[in-house]
């Protein structure tokens, strides 16, 4: 299965520098730290793990990575990311070509301590087969991690950049057209921790991200390292308070597969 993100997939790898992006890596790094603990050697899958940036993240704190992703461009990306990384690092990375949905086939049950998920369900039509699938590769106590389009906050990145006619039709809808040009799918908060209820996972925390910097220009490049800092300490902090974090763009979900 060909995913849609795949017709915007050069436009996502050129934009990878900009401040939208690095604002969003840097944010969900940061949440999902505070979730996993300190504890080493964790076995993770990053389902769409793209380029690599979480994985590469994770496998530098010592836990072990599988990254699966339907496009050998972005596996090829992580790839050449890979060689300038230590023997060690390199070790605990492990690159899988493979579809999304077909996750449940690829890995044995209960294999995973955590389950990263992030820019995926948007782009699939219904996200209870994904979801199910993911909760069967989680270990009991394991750790689920989402990254969603917030579809209780879809007309403010048009309102923002006064595109009215925009803003006004995503009130009502689920469904809009991202800046790489791919039309998408958003989830609301209370739908998806329904959906996560079904499938036997409990929401622990959820954040949101990009509260400020969403309506940033594409080409919108990285600040200095000072105001970068201070920028990414507003966006951590909106992203954990109401009333904030609840327009954000994206919302970061943090469930829990219970302990056997």
């Amino acid at each position: 299965m060909t995913s849609p993100f795949a017709a915007g997939e050069e436009l996502w790898r050129a934009r990878l520098g900009t401040l939208r992006q690095a604002v969003r890596q840097e944010i969900v790094t940061r949440q999902l730290a505070a979730h996993l603990g300190d504890r080493p050697g964790l076995r993770a899958l990053d389902i769409g793990c793209g380029q690599g940036t979480q994985a590469l993240r994770l496998a530098r704190r010592g836990h072990a990575v599988t990254g699966l992703d339907g496009s050998a461009t972005l596996l090829a990306d992580l790839g050449r990311s890979l060689r300038d990384e230590p023997e060690a690092v390199r070790d605990r990375v492990r690159p899988v070509l493979g579809d999304a949905l077909s996750t449940a086939g690829l890995f044995a049950a209960g294999s995973f301590d955590a389950v990263l998920c992030h820019g995926v369900l948007m782009y699939l039509p219904d996200p209870v087969p994904l979801l199910a699938a993911i909760a069967r590769v989680t270990a009991p106590g394991g750790l689920v991690s989402l990254l969603v389009r917030n579809g209780d906050a879809l007309a403010m990145r048009p309102g923002l950049l006064r595109d009215w006619a925009a803003a006004a039709g995503a009130f009502d809808g689920a469904g809009y057209r991202n800046r790489i040009g791919v039309q998408a799918r958003a989830d609301r908060l209370s739908d998806l921790a329904a959906a996560l209820a079904a499938a036997g996972l409990e929401v622990e925390c959820w954040y949101g991200v990009r509260v400020f910097t969403d309506a940033a220009g594409d080409e919108e490049p990285v600040p200095g390292p000072d105001a970068f800092g201070l920028l990414i300490d507003c966006e951590e902090r909106a992203g954990r308070t109401d009333p904030y974090r609840s327009v954000a763009a994206l919302l970061h979900v943090l469930a829990r597969r219970p302990p056997a």
